[in-house]
């Protein structure tokens, strides 16, 4: 997943099956992992593929995530990540003076899946990170008995109190549930003389142009709360009132101002959104 993993109040076992979840899942979904299930799935010429139960779990929670965001959230941009010159873990990216390649928008209704049997269109390539990080993130603090958290990237859950910084300045005090920022301040690079992003817009299959640099959301689970946070940083001026809309306090950066929706100045936590996990 290219993030640093920090658990706190696990014993020693539970710590060890926290790490073989996250490593189970990195084999499982990483693009950049030749041997990855996902990496085998797509490059399968085959049109109908078996897949793991672990992968038809989440691939399936990540349709779920589409429909719950009207198509914003999709795990079909494989071809306009790799377009966009993502091809390789983030940290060997370098300025490229090639131009991007050609794209796909999102393709997740031609996506179907039956139990572990899997069918999807030539040339379509799925890309599950939208979902993988926040689920991985909720489960791995369930295999915590007592209060604890678990964050992978800056995406927290907790099962206690703790005090979550936020991005540009301040922070937030989490008392249980998730909390998960997505934006371009970090994982962004120069491709053919234009700078690049890894939040594609589905509508284009290319890099989202939004007003936001970064949004941070509050949720019921770490994976709500990634999925909520994408799908406000894609809607951009009209972020604010989606997540409003589903209860979900919202914080927002441009620039050097910070813009924080109804939900959010009021404290309150509302419901997740309708994603079954």
């Amino acid at each position: 997943m290219g993030v640093d993993v920090f658990v706190q109040g696990a014993n020693d076992a539970e710590h060890t099956t926290v790490e073989c979840l996250f490593a189970e899942w990195d084999d499982t979904f990483s693009r950049f992992r030749p041997q990855s299930e996902l990496n085998r799935v797509n490059e399968c010429a085959s049109e109908t593929v078996l897949v793991s139960e672990l992968f038809a779990r989440v691939l399936r929670i990540g349709l779920g995530a589409s429909r719950a965001t009207a198509g914003l959230v999709d795990p079909t941009l494989g071809v306009a990540l790799e377009a966009a010159g993502y091809d390789r873990n983030f940290q060997a990216l370098a300025p490229s003076p090639h131009p991007t390649g050609p794209t796909m928008p999102g393709a997740w209704r031609s996506v179907r899946l039956s139990g572990v049997l899997l069918s999807r269109p030539p040339g379509l390539r799925l890309d599950l990170n939208g979902v993988v990080k926040g689920l991985a993130v909720d489960e791995a603090l369930e295999l915590i008995a007592g209060p604890g958290f678990v964050a992978a990237g800056g995406d927290i859950a907790t099962r206690g109190d703790v005090v979550v910084a936020l991005p540009r300045a301040g922070s937030i005090r989490l008392l249980a549930g998730g909390l998960a920022t997505s934006g371009t301040t970090w994982r962004r690079w120069w491709r053919g003389g234009a700078l690049q992003h890894h939040l594609i817009d589905p509508r284009t299959g290319k890099p989202a142009c939004s007003r936001w640099n970064e949004v941070t959301v509050a949720a019921a689970s770490c994976l709500a709360a990634d999925v909520a946070a994408k799908c406000a940083f894609l809607l951009s001026g009209d972020g604010p009132d989606w997540l409003d809309e589903q209860g979900l306090p919202g914080r927002f950066v441009e620039g050097a101002a910070v813009v924080a929706n109804a939900a959010w100045q009021r404290s309150d936590r509302g419901p997740e959104l309708g994603i079954a996990a």
